[in-house]
């Protein structure tokens, strides 16, 4: 549990770093074009847009505390169920909504302050009832089937374009989530780190897809339509859906007696992040007289 909530803390952290870095390649000298070409009616993903967020030192100090967090996600995966693990990631969104009230200076209301507490009691109830990871290894066409799902992200961010703002934002968060969803099942699937188990296992490949999927959609994602939207969906998709294949397929269970408590926290701690969504992306406060042209 503890490797979880560094996770969470070093995610949560680095979503205010890559948010601001974001914004700022957004409206960056490259990014501009002609006047009815705003970031926010931007469709699709935008390679562009990471390989200028990339320049950012603020996006590359986020990489380096994803890389610690996906080291420290990895290790809870490999003795906490699927369900557990899930929920500690989406209480990022507590840490983000902390750090950008004393980093940024942002206000939170008395109801946000009540959210982070409920994502906390969730995610202790979790920490009382869950047992240990599943001890069923996952079949081959479980592994094809998280490839396909890493495949599908991808056509999901294609055809995101075409969407409607509001339908595009909640795509790209749904997408994202289920890219870093197919990330935590396939650190399950994947038994072994000896090059001819690794380089032949399709878990392998669907975790490397799914990653890379889920990261360009949530840089876009970011920057574009609504960030409460889209991150409602991020939440949704990187938790429900990996905790049923936890459960269902890999035998995740909870300590005998206290699955009742276990459900309880799981959706406590979902839907206080579910409050805090809007901190998927952080809002940096502008100050007015710096806006107004001289």
């Amino acid at each position: 549990m503890v490797c979880a909530l560094g996770a969470a803390l070093c995610f949560g952290t680095a979503t205010v770093l890559q948010a601001i870095a974001a914004r700022a390649a957004a409206h960056g000298p490259e990014s501009s074009g002609s006047p009815g070409d705003s970031p926010d009616r931007a469709s699709g993903v935008d390679a562009a847009l990471l390989w200028r967020a990339l320049r950012e030192w603020r996006y590359i100090a986020g990489l380096a505390l994803d890389g610690v967090g996906f080291v420290l996600q990895i290790a809870a995966l490999r003795s906490l169920p699927i369900y557990t693990v899930g929920a500690a990631l989406a209480a990022s969104l507590a840490v983000t909504a902390v750090v950008a009230a004393w980093l940024l200076d942002v206000r939170l209301s008395g109801l946000e302050w009540g959210a982070v507490a409920v994502v906390c009691a969730g995610l202790a109830m979790l920490g009382l009832a869950s047992g240990e990871e599943g001890d069923q290894a996952g079949s081959t066409a479980l592994k094809y089937a998280m490839l396909g799902t890493a495949v599908v992200v991808l056509l999901l961010g294609a055809l995101a374009g075409r969407l409607p703002d509001r339908g595009r934002a909640l795509a790209l968060g749904l997408g994202a989530g289920f890219g870093f969803g197919v990330v935590e099942v396939s650190v399950r699937l994947i038994d072994g780190l000896a090059p001819s188990t690794l380089f032949t296992n399709p878990a392998t490949y669907a975790l490397l897809l799914g990653g890379g999927a889920a990261f360009l959609l949530l840089t876009s994602a970011l920057q574009r339509g609504s960030v409460t939207t889209a991150t409602a969906g991020l939440v949704i998709g990187e938790t429900i859906g990996p905790a049923v294949v936890g459960v269902v397929w890999l035998g995740d269970r909870t300590r005998e007696g206290l699955a009742w408590l276990a459900v309880l926290g799981f959706a406590v701690a979902v839907a206080g992040a579910l409050a805090l969504a809007r901190f998927g992306e952080a809002p940096v406060e502008v100050d007015e007289s710096e806006s107004v042209a001289p």
